[in-house]
C-alpha cells in the first residue's frame, strides 16, 4: 500500500504508525508541512494519514499551508482513498465532510477512557475489541460528527472521539499512535496547556502511565490500520 502521511509539527510524528507501516512493507511518503513541503496528487497514494498538531483548523491566516491541505484532503475523499486523521487530522477530515469544528466545552489531555457507542460496537472495524479504553488526549477543539458517518465512540469529556465515513475514512479525536517518546516530544512544546481543569492531568501524572496502556493503544492502533480498506 502507498501511503502518505501529512505532518504539522515536527514534535508529532508517525509514532507507532511507523512502525506498523514499516512492519507491514507498506511505501511511505511524508509532506512536512512547517517546512513548506509540497502536497502531492491523489493519484500518488493510496490511503492519507493526517496527523495532529497544535494549531486550529481555522487558522488560514498564520499557517497558510491549511488550505492546500484542505483543498487534498476533499481531492483524497473524493477520489476514493482512504484516510485516518488524528486529533487535528479528524478535525481536518470533519471539516471535509461539511461538519463544523469547534473549541470544546472541556480539554482532555492525558490518559484518560472512551467507550464505544452502541453503533460502534456492531461495526466490522470494531468488532470484538473492548467496549472501553483509556487512551491519550491532547486537544481542546472538537467536531460535530459528519452527515452520513458511524460515532464510534464518546468519552465524559468529549462526545465526538471518534468516527468512520464510507467504511473507508476513520477520524480519531484521540492518539493510538502514541509512545513514550511521542508524548514527551508533545510535553515538552505543549507543558504550558497544562492548567487545571476537569479532563487536564498534570506532567506528573501523565508521565507515571502504566506501560501497558501503550501497548493497549498501539494494539488498538494495528487492529484499525489493518482493517480499513
Amino acid at each position: 500500500m502507498r501511503i502518505h502521511a501529512l505532518q504539522h509539527v515536527a514534535f508529532e510524528g508517525l509514532g507507532h504508525i511507523g512502525s506498523w507501516i514499516a512492519a507491514e512493507e507498506h511505501q511511505l511518503t511524508v509532506t512536512r508541512l512547517y517546512e513548506g513541503g509540497a502536497l502531492p496528487d491523489p493519484n500518488d497514494f493510496d490511503r492519507l494519514i493526517i496527523m495532529g498538531g497544535p494549531m486550529n483548523i481555522y487558522e488560514d491566516d498564520r499557517y497558510p499551508w491549511l488550505s492546500g491541505e484542505k483543498v487534498l484532503i476533499r481531492q483524497a475523499i473524493k477520489a476514493g482513498k482512504s484516510a485516518v486523521g488524528i486529533c487535528l487530522g479528524a478535525q481536518l477530515l470533519a471539516d471535509a465532510l461539511g461538519s463544523p469544528v469547534f473549541a470544546g466545552q472541556e480539554k482532555e489531555i492525558g490518559w484518560l477512557p472512551i467507550r464505544l457507542t452502541e453503533a460502534g460496537k456492531h461495526t466490522g472495524l470494531l468488532s470484538g475489541l473492548p467496549n472501553q479504553s483509556t487512551v491519550f488526549h491532547w486537544h481542546g477543539d472538537t467536531f460535530a460528527i459528519p452527515e452520513g458517518a458511524i460515532h464510534l465512540a464518546e468519552s465524559e469529556g468529549c462526545s465526538s472521539q471518534a468516527f468512520l465515513y464510507d467504511n473507508r475514512i476513520l477520524g480519531l479525536q484521540f492518539h493510538l499512535e502514541s509512545t513514550p517518546e511521542t508524548v514527551g516530544q508533545i510535553l515538552a512544546h505543549c507543558r504550558d496547556e497544562l492548567v487545571p481543569g476537569r479532563y487536564i492531568q498534570t506532567e506528573d501524572l501523565i508521565n507515571a502511565a502504566d506501560p501497558v496502556f501503550y501497548l493497549q493503544i498501539n494494539n488498538l492502533l494495528e487492529t484499525l490500520l489493518a482493517r480499513l480498506p
